[in-house]
């Protein structure tokens, strides 16, 4: 049974950099207090775990691929030190303009993953999307995920009287999650 975890990055990994700001260099990454653990945890736990994120800010001109790449690396490599795994790093960097398939909400970077690693389509039930976003809830539906929206993000339970869709569950941060992934703890 393969499981699986998608995660986004911004408010789920790391801190978010607020409302049309980016991560933009090594020194702008900052992992989100026990986001390591719960990584760790869900590795530990056989999950495989690919981070699917929107980085339009390189397709804008306001940081490099290279400097994508370099956070990515030191991301990698501080998730591994501290014990845990991420299967693959899958990035949109196009405009919301160009109406691309791989921007979230479109599922275009979860099937490339299934693609990469020849994974069916029918674990996508019983996988998990964990986002900070109405956006990432939106794509997990899409995918035919189960949503956990974080709050240490983006999003703030005090909007949710103007979400467009409900998500399964809600969770404070990515340890919160990782519980009710693994059954620990449900929260709504």
């Amino acid at each position: 049974m393969i499981k699986i975890v998608f995660l986004d990055r911004d408010g789920v990994i790391n801190r978010y950099p607020g409302d049309r700001n980016y991560v933009t260099s090594l020194d702008s990454f900052r992992f989100i207090p026990k986001a390591k653990d719960a990584i760790k945890w869900l590795s530990d736990e056989g999950f495989m775990i690919f981070v699917i994120s929107n980085q339009a800010g390189v397709g804008k001109g306001i940081y490099t691929q290279k400097a994508l790449d370099d956070i990515t690396s030191k991301m990698f490599f501080d998730i591994k030190k501290h014990g845990g795994n991420i299967s693959g790093v899958y990035y949109c960097i196009h405009r919301k303009e160009q109406n691309c398939s791989c921007r979230k909400p479109n599922i275009g970077l979860i099937k490339k993953v299934l693609s990469d690693f020849k994974i069916s389509k029918l674990y996508l039930k019983n996988s998990y999307f964990i986002g900070d976003s109405q956006i990432d809830v939106r794509t997990a539906k899409k995918a035919g995920l189960k949503s956990i929206l974080v709050l240490s993000g983006k999003e703030k339970l005090a909007n949710r009287g103007f979400w467009e869709v409900e998500p399964d569950n809600i969770a404070k941060d990515l340890l919160t999650a990782a519980k009710i992934v693994l059954g620990k703890r449900s929260v709504k």
